[in-house]
């Protein structure tokens, strides 16, 4: 706690500067107004005079704002007046407004700063004044901060800011990543822009950050080009799936040898382009022998649905079949058409174009043969395609059903840690050659160790297989690949147009509504040459002090963790002193990667040498940026990891905690307004970027967190009394948020899955170490002058600070994305990582004066308190 409280103080709502002119003094100084105002109605006005009479009237307009923002604050006034008093029976907060001095003055049951510290005044400067318009803007305050704190804090932003139509959620995060996504589009179409960058490095970069832009936004040539590129691609898998077949049939037994082959080299080319399909193979640290070891990893694979829950509802999983219908369909036709081209181009026979393998199902081409039943006409082929179609979602509901819950899966790191020979994996799975998949991408050694997330589901898997015809698999690998690619398709294609569908449903967006072309491929260059773009993004953004600052706040957050640790009472003190060692051993980074090197183009260059820039060729370009993530990520198999690479590109709108390498990483895209900036006060800087710093440092002790060590090896270095008593909290967080619910838009009630968000939840009770971290500092921030006032703002610092966090958090969403994120997504809905967070923190509840029947100031008892009291 600091020395010196702030909690409420006595501050100007406008203050006079009494700064007067030398040169001026002798003139004016003497005379009453009347006399000045008669002087000037006989006088004709000078420029400097007409001048003055603007600036009078901006300033008279300003002052106008100010009583109306003062106007706007008294229903919480009101509030505050007719609550209880607080725990310790005193008073409510009263208002006092001083006319003589035009002062406020807040006298609350807290603490007064020392009455011998100069007070700090009132921000005035139009950065301030737009500051505190926006903070007063996104409040609504006809609802009560000690009941409903997510609204209180959000609620304006959520009415000027409404849902678009082609969008399922929206928030303040997303309108962050697109004030990113405008500088980065600047940076893209105005050339000026990079001016100052030219080094033949940078022109490379841009070119290709250029024309891969271009290529996104060209529509003309997307149209032009239809499902072309597409089809091409599902030929490749074809061919390399079927080999020399020209149909698919039962196989012998002597021919299982050369099946598994197929499939392996089909599944090897769908995995080189990111495409998931059967299982996934990933480089990672072996965190239980060497976190800097990079081995092989095995797991499930994505499905076609978000969860396996949605395989269980009827009504998802019957648009999701027509979905992969009408993309067989949208194939087969795309397929055939190019056919007919290179008919009329060539002297292909009849015969030739029978060979054709595709679709799966024996289907001559239009027109067929004279004595053909007409079953395999066009009006028949909607029936065939929806009856495979059905065998691919039957396919699907199978692996699901062998997949490991994602609340496992994310949450506990011992039980997806499984260590073996690579024998055992081949010996699981016999249908795949594991080494020639290896051949694929590391032909510089292979692998002889493995460790697989889910044992169980290898061998599931290989039972599956076995039981699935042939041209149930192919088809299966077309799907993976075309609904994968085909959003990088003109969106007049029926292949996009099936994909659009199943998004639509999934996240309950308005049929047919598409964005802007210019944000999707704006998004597209940063998902695919994100370190590229990042460095002119950091260029504009992220001058000055940003750095050193926002490092400031995370250090300034770490120590006051490990000082919290003391007061753990569910830590004894060997697992306090190992906590804090591990705290202090994190590494914090900020801003930028230096692996690419994000200063030097050189770096940045060679990093995406595969990538292609093709104004023409967007699909192609996509391609290239898969296959050369893929490759590069392989490329570290065997190797210590680079403790210089990030995760997230430098515009990213986010931040992680990395266990194996023991790391908190912040990129500058989240260093902006309303998380950060480098000349707020610090109250409103501590409590948004200072929650998101200390959610990420919270990580390395949440459930899954906790199990590493700080050398990031999967450890028990707490004593089990600790991990009892973690247990303990945990289980409280868990039932609080499983008795949470959202609506599913269809009159029912879904429950918040406190399982799967535990660490997430856990996370966001660093919050109170922000708080702490805040108080700490205050002393010298004071006197720094960084504690000072916004106009307009009748709140007290305290208060401002949990206003700053809970703001960040506004969020609005379709009915079918909130239930897909609470299904799949380990963190809460907003509004309860507001409203849930701060439920558990009694800093809150007295900052807010709230009473002790306030829905959001519970009884000791009921609060899930982490890290002890203050």
């Amino acid at each position: 706690m600091t020395d010196r409280p702030s909690d409420h103080e006595t501050a100007p709502l406008l203050r006079d500067t009494d700064i007067d002119s030398e040169e001026g003094e002798t003139t004016v100084s003497n005379q009453t107004f009347g006399e000045r105002l008669n002087a000037l109605a006989h006088e004709p006005l000078t420029p400097l005079t007409k001048l003055l009479l603007i600036v009078a009237l901006i300033l008279l307009l300003l002052a106008s704002v100010f009583i109306g923002l003062f106007a706007g604050v008294q229903h919480k006034l009101n509030l505050e007046r007719g609550r209880d008093g607080d725990d310790d029976g005193k008073p409510p907060s009263t208002v006092t407004l001083t006319a003589t001095s035009t002062v406020l003055t807040t006298t609350t049951a807290h603490p007064p700063s020392p009455t011998s510290s100069p007070e700090v005044p009132v921000c005035l400067t139009p950065q301030c004044v737009m500051l505190s318009s926006s903070i007063l803007s996104s409040l609504d305050m006809s609802q009560d901060p000690c009941e409903n704190f997510y609204e209180y804090t959000s609620g304006g932003w959520l009415r000027e800011h409404p849902l678009p139509s082609d969008k399922g959620s929206f928030g303040s995060f997303e309108a962050l990543a697109q004030q990113n996504e405008q500088t980065i589009q600047r940076i893209l179409e105005d050339s000026s822009s990079t001016s100052s960058f030219t080094t033949s490095y940078d022109e490379q970069i841009l070119a290709k950050l250029r024309g891969f832009y271009s290529s996104c936004l060209n529509e003309t040539r997307l149209d032009e080009r239809g499902q072309e590129p597409l089809v091409g691609f599902i030929q490749t898998l074809r061919k390399l799936y079927r080999g020399e077949r020209t149909t698919v049939s039962s196989e012998t037994e002597e021919q299982t040898e050369q099946s598994g082959r197929r499939l392996t080299e089909a599944l090897a080319f769908l995995h080189s382009r990111g495409i998931d399909a059967l299982f996934s193979l990933g480089i990672e640290g072996d965190v239980g022998v060497d976190p800097n070891h990079m081995v092989l990893w095995f797991s499930q694979p994505g499905l076609g649905l978000p969860s396996k829950e949605y395989y269980e509802e009827a009504e998802i999983t019957e648009i999701y079949q027509e979905v992969l219908a009408k993309l067989i369909v949208a194939l087969t036709k795309a397929e055939e058409e190019l056919l007919r081209q290179k008919q009329e181009m060539s002297t292909l026979t009849f015969t030739a174009q029978s060979e054709n393998v595709w679709p799966p199902w024996p289907w001559p081409p239009w027109g067929g043969d004279d004595d053909d039943d007409g079953s395999d006409k066009p009006e028949n082929q909607s029936e065939k395609a929806n009856e495979l179609a059905k065998k691919v979602l039957q396919f699907e509901m199978k692996l699901a059903d062998a997949s490991l819950d994602l609340d496992i899966l994310y949450q506990d790191p011992i039980a997806t840690y499984n260590p073996a020979p690579l024998s055992n994996l081949t010996i699981a799975l016999p249908q795949i050659h594991f080494n020639e998949y290896f051949a694929t991408f590391t032909p510089r050694a292979f692998p002889d160790r493995v460790i697989m997330t889910y044992p169980a589901f290898a061998t599931s898997l290989s039972d599956i297989l076995d039981r699935t015809s042939s041209d149930v698999i192919e088809t299966y690998l077309v799907i993976r690949a075309a609904l994968t690619l085909s959003p990088y398709l003109g969106i007049n294609t029926d292949a996009w147009k099936a994909q659009r569908t199943l998004y639509e449903t999934l996240s309950g967006i308005k049929k047919g509504s598409v964005g802007d072309r210019a944000e999707y491929c704006v998004g597209q260059v940063e998902e695919k040459l994100g370190f590229a773009a990042g460095r002119y993004f950091v260029n504009e953004t992220f001058a000055g002090e940003s750095k050193e600052k926002g490092t400031k706040v995370i250090t300034d957050i770490v120590n006051s963790f490990q000082k919290s640790l003391q007061n753990v009472d569910w830590m004894d003190e060997k697992s306090a002193k190992a906590a804090s060692q591990k705290a202090k051993a994190i590494r914090v980074k900020v801003g930028f990667p230096l692996s690419p090197n994000t200063r030097d183009p050189a770096s940045i260059a060679g990093y995406y040498r595969l990538v292609q820039g093709d104004e023409d060729k967007f699909f192609e370009n996509v391609l290239s940026a898969a296959t050369s993530d893929q490759f590069k990520a392989w490329l570290q198999l065997g190797r210590k990891r680079d403790p210089e690479s990030w995760e997230m590109y430098p515009s990213m709108v986010n931040a992680y905690f990395n266990p194996p390498a023991n790391e908190i990483v912040f990129p500058a895209g989240i260093l902006q307004p309303p998380f950060f900036n480098k000349d707020w006060p610090s109250y409103l800087a501590y409590g948004a970027f200072g929650h998101v710093a200390s959610h990420e440092l919270t990580h390395a002790f949440d459930s899954a967190g906790r199990l590493y060590n700080q050398e990031g090896k999967l450890e028990q270095w707490w004593t089990n009394e600790t991990s009892d008593g973690f247990n303990e909290k945990q289980e409280c967080i868990v039932n609080q948020f499983s008795k949470y619910t959202i609506d599913d838009g269809k009159g029912g009630k879904v429950h918040v899955n406190g399982n799967l968000t535990s660490g997430e939840n856990i996370g966001d009770t660093g919050l109170i170490q922000a708080y702490r971290a805040w108080k700490a500092q205050y002393n010298e921030s004071y006197a720094a002058g960084n504690e000072y006032l916004l106009p307009g703002m009748n709140f007290t610092r305290e208060q401002l600070f949990f206003i700053s966090f809970g703001r960040i958090w506004a969020r609005s969403m379709k009915p079918a994305a909130a239930v897909q994120r609470i299904r799949t997504d380990p963190h809460s809905p907003s509004k309860y990582r507001v409203d849930g967070t701060v439920l558990n923190i009694p800093e809150f509840a007295k900052a807010f004066n709230c009473s002790k029947t306030s829905k959001l100031n519970p009884p000791p008892e009921k609060r899930c308190v982490f890290w002890g009291s203050s």
